[in-house]
């Protein structure tokens, strides 16, 4: 605020205009353009009660239009948040929530460690290897309690279905006839393996289906761990990079799956390898647990579990 009242001599002094341009501009009249604030609220106002099945936008241009009031689409926007009002039409388009279509159910969320022998989960995942023009993409199945892969497969080209399916059919075959204990075949809901082609392929065993959420990359944590420290050893260790052609790429990769599963160290399983880790709970090295059957499913994570046991004490 100013601490004085200025002469008219003082004003053009200190805006360095002259004083016919001061009066000059004081004896304008306003601009249509130049409403008040409180007038062009009450405008918008008016618009809208003559012509409530319109939209900001619709009564933004009517304006610009009819009353020669230089406005902008968004400050009728805030105009219309201001005064709590919308278009009135059949034809507004609603959210509606999502239709939840799982094919499968989710048969772990947050149990995975309560998974108690080898062969009980098998999870699948495609990850990719791409390093300048080359685009490989591999499809690989590991078992959740050893942490072994049981079968890997590359595409022939980008977007190929085959590496899922034959990938499949190996661990069909390695499974073979088990009358015992269902196996849990854990995957996201790719259109692959949500396909009839590819659940046809488990018809007649005993193996049942279980799938992620939509959307829930965390309900496949196992398989999201290992892909990230795969991709991480076969660039860094074995410099899978450096593969031109596919055939370079598919042995080194057969390489690594070799040491992977026979010699590398694996800290989930107490550093051992995932091979030796299954031969040992065969012989009856390691303790048989029975903690899997008796899992409490929630969708709820189990950090939020923890923090909500640990406020409740």
């Amino acid at each position: 605020m100013l601490s004085k009242d200025y002469t008219v001599k003082e004003v053009c002094l200190l805006m360095g205009i002259s004083r016919s341009g001061y009066y000059k501009w004081k004896r304008r009249p306003l601009a249509p353009s130049h409403l008040t604030r409180e007038k062009q609220i009450k405008l918008v106002e008016e618009v809208h009660n003559e012509h409530p099945s319109h939209g900001y936008r619709w009564v933004a241009a009517y304006i610009r239009l009819t009353r020669k009031v230089s406005v902008s689409d968004n400050f009728i926007y805030k105009c219309f948040r201001y005064l709590g009002i919308k278009a009135e039409t059949k034809h507004r388009e609603r959210c509606k929530p999502r239709k939840v279509k799982d094919r499968y159910p989710n048969l772990i969320f947050s149990t995975w460690d309560q998974v108690d022998r080898p062969r009980q989960v098998i999870v699948s995942d495609m990850t990719v290897f791409k390093h300048g023009y080359f685009f490989f993409e591999v499809t690989f199945y590991f078992d959740v309690f050893t942490k072994e892969i049981l079968s890997w497969r590359i595409a022939d080209k980008r977007g190929s279905r085959m590496q899922y399916i034959d990938g499949l059919t190996d661990v069909v075959r390695l499974l073979g006839n088990n009358g015992g204990e269902p196996t849990v075949l854990h995957t996201d809901q790719g259109s692959v393996y949500s396909s009839i082609a590819y659940n046809e392929l488990i018809k007649d065993t005993n193996i049942v289906r279980s799938m992620s959420r939509a959307g829930k990359p965390t309900d496949n944590p196992v398989n999201e761990a290992l892909n990230g420290w795969i991709k991480e050893e076969l660039m860094t260790d074995f410099k899978i990079n450096r593969c031109l052609h596919k055939a370079d790429f598919e042995e080194t990769l057969k390489r690594y799956v070799q040491f992977y599963n026979k010699q590398r160290p694996c800290w989930a399983i107490g550093y051992d390898t995932p091979e030796n880790y299954r031969i040992r709970y065969n012989r009856g090295e390691l303790e048989h647990k029975d903690t899997f059957s008796k899992r409490q499913l929630s969708e709820v994570p189990k950090f939020v579990r923890k923090r909500k046991e640990r406020a409740d004490h």
